[in-house]
């Protein structure tokens, strides 16, 4: 069987909706995994904050604009009368609940409630409207198997546990439509896998049934070895393996979610990255098959804080670092990158949140430095002890350009720099001119 994901643009109008079937083959068995439509989540972010602020009326207003968006939406999409009034009846449904929390306490239990209306809509609008056109599919709700713990980890043994048998009761179906990014929590409550959590979803149904293959439909031919929006003449990566995919997802490539890898990799399951608007386009595949002794992207993560700690205290002692560490553990704040000396350590997170309590913390160990505005720029490729000449080609394109940390031997597949973000530009078309 099949995981085919298509994002929100994939699904952004009733004609893209309506093409989907050109790619989906129905001679083969299949789950298919909707977004939103583009554009809803963003609204009922807004909506959910409007209503945590008690301002009932703005929330109101975006509200009746996103109704009668998709008031238009359905018209277009709908042929029928009949199939024209089963989504009217959605509509109805969907917003009256979601104006109904103008009505009670508003906490982030309910805020999770309104963001998951999203993908409700998205899958029982293409579900109605295959059945409007004659083809058979069968909706599935993600909150009947998707879950995470409370560690907010996705638990896939339940997974597998709750979906197969909703798949055995239908043997003779093909298409299967289920939601990306909704979830239960270990409460039961309803939840989620965070922005961009469609893809975990995908990734993780492909695990818990052992599929096939896990095709990511979005509106790029696969991942490119550059930033296309910043560089000129970037081109698709044929093949990756999942721990290059992994490195260039969490280092800023948007086309793919950063844990989406994981549980793709786990179980030895090809991820393959295409794209709905050129679907013969070969786009990327994910597996453990890789080219080698090849440099083989570049992404850039911006919003990044460095933080340096200095003290003599580091020199020859033990548990200095881990002491460090901690405090990041205590407020739930990963590290991206770290270098370290004798007497020093300079570290970078992306999660400001809790950055006031942390540096007040980092105080008592020495003199703290914080630098904002930084941006990392990941090379990716096979760097591994017998490939010669690579990192010097990467540091001979940058001469020019101050650089704050490297990381290098962390993994065989990464060259991290951070610098101001500032150069961030310069510094991408200068390594793309040099190593490509």
């Amino acid at each position: 069987m099949l995981v085919l994901k298509f994002g929100g643009t994939s699904v952004g109008s009733p004609d893209r909706i309506k093409k989907l079937l050109n790619i989906i083959d129905l001679s083969k068995s299949q789950i298919v995994v909707l977004s939103a439509v583009s554009g809803t989540t963003n609204s009922l972010v807004e909506i959910s904050k409007a209503f945590l602020e008690n301002d009932k009326q703005k929330a109101s207003e975006i509200i009746e604009d996103l109704y009668n968006f998709y008031n238009q939406f359905i018209k277009e999409l709908f042929g029928t009368s009949v199939g024209l009034e089963s989504a009217n009846n959605l509509i109805e449904y969907h917003f009256g609940l979601i104006s109904s929390f103008a009505n009670e306490l508003f906490t982030p239990i309910e805020e999770k409630v309104i963001l998951a209306q999203g993908e409700l809509i998205s899958t029982t609008l293409y579900h109605l409207y295959l059945t409007e056109i004659g083809v058979s599919s069968k909706l599935l709700s993600a909150l009947d198997f998707m879950k995470i713990d409370e560690d907010n980890e996705p638990v896939v043994e339940f997974i597998t546990e709750h979906l197969q048998p909703l798949l055995d009761q239908h043997p003779n179906q093909i298409l299967f439509i289920t939601q990306g990014f909704i979830c239960r929590n270990s409460f039961g409550e309803i939840d989620n896998l965070r922005r961009g959590g469609s893809d975990y979803t995908a990734s993780l149904i492909g695990a818990a049934i052992k599929a096939e293959e896990v095709q990511i439909w979005t509106d790029i031919d696969g991942m490119h070895n550059n930033d296309p929006r910043i560089v000129n003449g970037t081109k698709p990566i044929a093949k990756l393996s999942f721990d290059e995919a992994a490195e260039l997802a969490y280092f800023g490539a948007k086309i793919l979610h950063p844990q989406s890898v994981f549980p793709a990799q786990k179980y030895k399951i090809p991820v393959r990255l295409l794209n709905t608007m050129d679907p013969k386009a070969e786009g990327t595949l994910i597996s453990h098959e890789s080219e080698s002794g090849k440099i083989k992207s570049i992404a850039a993560k911006d919003g990044i804080t460095a933080i340096k700690i200095q003290s003599s205290r580091m020199l020859l002692a033990y548990g200095f670092m881990r002491r460090i560490f901690e405090i990041f553990e205590r407020y739930k704040t990963p590290i991206d990158m770290i270098t370290t000396s004798e007497v020093a350590v300079s570290l970078t997170i992306d999660d400001t949140r809790h950055l006031e309590d942390i540096l007040s913390e980092l105080n008592s160990f020495g003199t703290v430095e914080v630098d904002n505005g930084q941006t990392i720029i990941c090379v990716v490729g096979d760097f591994g002890a017998d490939r010669h000449g690579y990192a010097s080609m990467v540091f001979e394109s940058l001469k020019h350009v101050p650089i704050r940390m490297i990381s290098y031997g962390g993994s065989r597949y990464n060259i991290s720099l951070l610098l101001n973000t500032t150069y961030k530009i310069e510094a991408l078309r200068s390594l793309h001119s040099r190593l490509f």
